[in-house]
């Protein structure tokens, strides 16, 4: 089972929702940071680092003795990331997103491999945990290819031994929060009471679902703004799964770089009831063809 912990926008509380669920989760689990633009997960869950790469992606190199400057290779890129600019084929590796498609199509194979540096994957052990987590090389512009790379080792990970994944995903609707949750057996939405938070969550709602994916709904600083939040989630029918009350000393703990479900008991039996209603809507799904 993957759960992919989503929201609107930043500073929502995802990673807190993240974190805690990990700390609670009783089947064995990887926590997975996707946020590979600002992975901050590690901060709460403070892994023991075991073993790191360089991610690379594939981009395309001209042979220029070859080349018969055709134009093929540039009218198949919709990046126009490889482009004839008259008697010149000039290749831009930034806006490629390693398709191949441009190798695939030459028909004089002037076109080779060679490689770009997307980032870093990372992974380690958090308590009964494993972690996992990309970070994105510092002016890169393309996440979601490094967010491939994660994925092909969290494969890895699951290969060798079955686990549940507690997923840390990018804030927002654009391609790196699609790319994060499209695999996911149910999102999770964090959110807030407040006109940005709902106008936020509202989008994150309409742009998720056509994945046809269960949904719940996770309210943090609850008690603070209004109530738009809540009205919606009543006419959509959204399950609302959990609340997390305005309080002082969950800030203070958040603060710390500590996980707020270990703050006290309350907010521990908060996690462990919304863990428990994941595992039922998941259940759900599988009972009803995979909608929500």
């Amino acid at each position: 089972m993957k759960i992919a912990i989503a929201s609107g926008k930043g500073g929502t509380g995802k990673t807190t929702v993240s974190s805690s669920l990990v700390s609670v989760w009783e089947s064995p689990v990887i926590a997975m940071d996707l946020d590979v633009e600002e992975p901050n997960l590690h901060l709460f869950l403070k892994p023991t680092i075991t073993g790191k790469r360089t991610a690379n992606m594939e981009i395309p190199k001209v042979d220029d003795t070859l080349c018969s400057k055709c134009g093929k290779c540039g009218e198949l890129c919709q990046f126009k990331a490889i482009s004839l600019m008259g008697e010149i084929l000039m290749i831009f590796p930034e806006m490629c997103h390693g398709c191949g498609g441009c190798i695939a199509i030459c028909p004089e194979g002037a076109l080779t491999t060679e490689f770009r540096e997307l980032g870093e994957v990372t992974w380690g052990q958090s308590g009964d945990a494993e972690f996992l987590m990309g970070r994105l090389r510092v002016g890169e512009a393309m996440s979601p290819p490094l967010m491939r790379t994660v994925k092909e080792k969290l494969k890895e990970m699951l290969d060798a031994s079955s686990k549940d994944v507690i997923i840390d995903a990018p804030p927002g609707v654009s391609c790196p929060a699609m790319n994060a949750v499209m695999d996911s057996d149910v999102i999770l939405l964090v959110t807030e009471p407040t006109p940005f938070g709902f106008y936020d969550m509202k989008l994150a709602h309409e742009a998720f679902l056509p994945m046809g994916k269960p949904m719940g709904v996770v309210v943090n600083r609850a008690g603070l703004g209004n109530a738009d939040v809540y009205d919606y989630c009543a006419e959509k029918k959204l399950e609302i799964m959990a609340e997390i009350p305005y309080d002082r000393q969950i800030a203070e703990t958040y603060a710390k770089g500590s996980i707020i479900s270990e703050s006290s008991d309350e907010m521990k039996q908060i996690f462990i009831s919304l863990a428990e209603k994941i595992k039922q809507k998941t259940g759900s799904k599988k009972s009803q063809g995979g909608m929500p």
